[in-house]
């Protein structure tokens, strides 16, 4: 299953938004503004396809010269606990430590908590709510 970096404003980037919308938007019955899309032309946007078909997804924030910000994770329902999550992480810290970030941080969903532990995040601070629901900030060294 290929991994890459994807364009922003391709025809990529806009699977990449429909998914983020049905598995954490649309949920919660929040929309992405054009401003939150327009933000994103800094970032690294992730992508993993099952032939031409986006499935899972992350993106890259600088937050400073050592450290970078993981958001948006979202992996199809349909292919959900059989890898993607932890290989689309992998080829995220890879991207991030080629690019010369330090640390990884991330608003991790609290029912996502678990998940990344198993990855070598831990917790960073108090749980707080955002976008309506509980979130904890975890952060991991990438060596």
């Amino acid at each position: 299953m290929p991994i890459k970096i994807i364009d922003h404003g391709s025809p990529q980037y806009q699977q990449m938004v429909d998914l983020r919308m049905e598995i954490l938007r649309k949920p919660l019955g929040l929309h992405f503004t054009a401003e939150d899309l327009e933000k994103e032309k800094e970032d690294i946007l992730i992508g993993a396809f099952e032939d031409d078909d986006l499935v899972a997804c992350c993106i890259l924030t600088k937050v400073s010269q050592d450290m970078c910000k993981l958001r948006q994770m979202a992996v199809h329902q349909k292919m959900q606990r059989n890898g993607i999550g932890h290989a689309i992480m992998q080829f995220a810290e890879h991207v991030a430590r080629d690019t010369g970030f330090k640390t990884m941080t991330m608003h991790a969903r609290k029912s996502a908590e678990l998940f990344y532990e198993k990855l070598g995040y831990a917790a960073y601070g108090d749980e707080f709510i955002e976008v309506t629901i509980p979130h904890i900030e975890m952060r991991k060294k990438l060596i």
